[in-house]
């Protein structure tokens, strides 16, 4: 009996069609303060649209068009996105990362517009975790340099699980008590610098740690190591020193400015002395 013949060539071909596919899980972190700032620009976008486009008409209010003009906002930036990158490198008009949105930017500052977009949020028309989604495929399709998002892809799960505790489009919270911003870990350093909640020693090198909102109000008011001015600086010296030292140096100024005192009236008694004497003598 004939044993089937065996495909030597079927594993082959599997092995060069998965090298072809490459990587198939990619790692969709990006920087949440860009997307988050682009999703902000959507409400503002789509009111003055929707408000543009009911100038004359009687029956039509900008709340009747919010839900086409959406999805024609959305369609148009997903499209301007795309094409964005070859129109950049044909034309190379310096157009900027939100350049794309220019049909749908707010023309000047309308208080009609403005309570329409106050509408729209207060009655949750278009949530901001909706946007941002939409936002991060727009940034992801004008980013071509990485700058904004990260585009590592990786053969398997596991490695995709371990790169995004490293990646530097994670998002962290701030741990210190009192902040609650978020930003993505390659912001780490620049919020620590600016965190107004962030404990830091105390300027004029005293032994207290102050948060950075209160660290003038600290220096200015009960810091011991604040400069005063020497009570003495009429008579004396012009001093300034920390007030943790005031008693000990006003009590040595004080000590100082006695003793010269009483060595010059000294002095001068003596001598008024010796005068009186001598011309007691003379007579």
């Amino acid at each position: 009996m004939d044993l089937p013949p065996i495909d030597i060539k079927a594993k082959p071909e599997k092995l060069e069609e998965a090298k072809e596919a490459g990587p198939s899980f990619h790692c969709d972190l990006s920087d949440t303060v860009i997307v988050h700032k682009i999703a902000q620009a959507f409400l503002p976008g789509l009111a003055s649209a929707c408000v543009d486009n009911t100038i004359g008409g009687l029956f039509n209010s900008p709340a009747s068009l919010a839900v086409d003009m959406r999805r024609e906002m959305v369609e148009y930036l997903t499209q301007r996105s795309e094409t964005f990158v070859a129109e950049s490198v044909n034309f190379r008009s310096g157009t900027s990362l939100v350049g794309f949105q220019d049909g749908y930017q707010v023309k000047g500052e309308r208080t009609g517009l403005m309570i329409f977009v106050q509408e729209m949020e207060i009655n949750g028309f278009w949530l901001i975790e909706r946007r941002e989604v939409i936002a991060q495929t727009l940034l992801k399709n004008v980013d071509f340099k990485n700058t904004f998002h990260c585009d590592m892809k990786f053969n398997s799960a596991a490695e995709l699980a371990e790169h995004s505790l490293e990646c530097n489009f994670r998002t962290m919270n701030c741990t210190n008590e009192g902040c609650n911003a978020r930003f993505c870990a390659s912001h780490l350093e620049n919020h620590a610098s600016i965190c107004p909640f962030e404990i830091l020693p105390c300027e004029q090198k005293c032994s207290d740690s102050i948060m950075r909102r209160e660290m003038d109000k600290h220096c200015i008011t009960v810091c011991p190591m604040r400069l005063v001015n020497c009570p003495f600086i009429q008579w004396v010296v012009n001093l300034v020193f920390p007030i943790v030292q005031f008693n000990n140096i006003v009590w040595m100024i004080s000590i100082l400015t006695c003793s010269i005192f009483f060595k010059s009236f000294t002095r001068m008694h003596l001598w008024r002395f010796l005068k009186n004497g001598l011309n007691n003598s003379k007579r």
